[in-house]
């Protein structure tokens, strides 16, 4: 059967090629001789296949879009402290060249504007680092996030470079508040060369992805940011990504986004998909006329609004029995679906209302999909106290969702791997 998916982004293509609205990036000369009708479109899943359509094999820079991205390297390189204490969080509400400082420390507002990013630019890497070093650090980075090895346009660079006027007032205005600890054109010149790193959109769904699958490339399997990076960026991007159109982006797609003056966009949507187009013309916020309207019947048509929250899964528990005879009795609770805060509510408060009515207690995890830290930590607790008030605790866990429990002081439990390794000391009690 052929996949209806590249098909369906075809057709979304054609709803917008007519959309001639808008205009190339005239400020830079080489974006603004840019073909204006280049279009196309790419998903790429957790699982690391990609979809596209379109002019996918056209590479552009990456402009803007690099930023979300240097900004998870700098938290990762630095740490949280270092990175939080020189760039702030907070949407600016001015486009993304304004000179928006916060008044008396001159801290950028956020990483997505130019005085945020070229501040996150000069903290990648280790201290110390120098230029050279740096830049290497960054193209690596971009590199691990798109899965192959990326290199920079030297035409786009020179070009922006020479028209580099309102970055380096900029650079030298987080000099002056000693936000950058060093010579402002040298870091200038290292923020012009990560925007002019050459993509394809299929690229920019990778590197999506990959900020959707927490840190780790789904082609390559190559972690490359740690998770809490990736909440971070993923929560900038969603309030701050799309500059002073960033609250509209997100009441009407509200998938955490970022976009770039040659044309790309990028979505992330955690835990599902990484989303790209490009098309070079922009809006007066900066951003793709026909990749918002792409984003837009994305959201539309496949449900990808952050908010739009699936419905409550059916009760974690899926069963619970007692088997065996009186004197060999297993209470077996079998689980489903996901656990994380809200099932693993459910099931501490189902047994803390109907206290397992045997001496011996099996929790049945064949059917759990996945497991978070909230839910693993609520499950082991439920064994620990379990375990304190005189049960005999078991697992069923074939699939290794739950591997190495510790229901840590007090509490104790086997792990097995289907209900009759419990059974088999007693032939009266029921096999599975």
């Amino acid at each position: 059967m052929r996949s209806p998916i590249p098909d369906y982004l075809a057709e979304a293509l054609r709803s917008v090629q007519a959309d001639r609205s808008g205009a190339t990036a005239d400020y830079i000369p080489q974006l603004a001789d840019a073909d204006p009708e280049l279009l196309a479109a790419a998903l790429c899943t957790l699982d690391g296949h990609v979809y596209s359509a379109g002019d996918c094999g056209v590479e552009f820079s990456i402009q803007s879009i690099s930023k979300p991205l240097v900004y998870a390297l700098a938290l990762a390189d630095r740490g949280f402290d270092e990175v939080l204490g020189k760039v702030w969080v907070e949407p600016s509400g001015d486009a993304f060249n304004e000179i928006s400082l916060e008044p008396d420390s001159g801290r950028p507002r956020n990483p997505m504007i130019n005085a945020g990013a070229i501040t996150a630019h000069s903290l990648a890497g280790p201290v110390g680092a120098t230029p050279d070093e740096r830049f290497a650090r960054i193209l690596d980075g971009l590199s691990a996030f798109a899965g192959r090895e990326l290199a920079v346009d030297e035409s786009v660079y020179q070009s922006e470079m020479t028209h580099s006027f309102r970055n380096r007032a900029l650079a030298n205005m987080l000099r002056a508040h000693h936000i950058l600890d060093e010579e402002p054109l040298l870091v200038v010149d290292g923020y012009t060369r990560q925007c002019s790193v050459l993509v394809t959109v299929n690229d920019l769904a990778i590197m999506a992805a990959t900020l959707a699958n927490r840190g780790v490339n789904p082609v390559t399997g190559r972690p490359v940011v740690p998770a809490p990076v990736v909440r971070q960026v993923l929560s900038v991007m969603s309030t701050c990504g799309m500059y002073d159109g960033a609250g509209d982006w997100m009441t009407r797609v509200g998938v955490p986004a970022k976009s770039g003056v040659a044309g790309g966009l990028i979505g992330a949507l955690p835990g599902q998909v990484g989303i790209a187009t490009f098309s070079p013309r922009l809006d007066g916020h900066g951003n793709s006329v026909r990749g918002v309207d792409l984003f837009q019947r994305f959201t539309a048509d496949m449900g990808m609004h952050l908010m739009d929250a699936p419905r409550a899964a059916p009760s974690v528990i899926r069963d619970s029995r007692l088997v065996g005879s009186a004197a060999a009795a297993i209470w077996v609770l079998a689980l489903q679906g996901d656990l994380r805060f809200a099932t693993a509510e459910r099931l501490v408060r189902a047994l803390a209302e109907d206290p397992p009515a045997a001496p011996q207690v099996a929790i049945d995890l064949e059917r759990v999909l996945a497991v978070d830290d909230v839910g693993r930590r609520m499950l082991l607790e439920a064994v620990r106290r379990l375990t304190l008030d005189g049960h005999q605790m078991y697992l069923i866990d074939p699939n290794g969702v739950l591997p190495g429990p510790d229901p840590g002081d007090g509490g104790r439990v086997t792990v097995v791997q289907d209900l009759s390794e419990i059974a088999e000391s007693d032939r009266s009690v029921v096999r599975r």
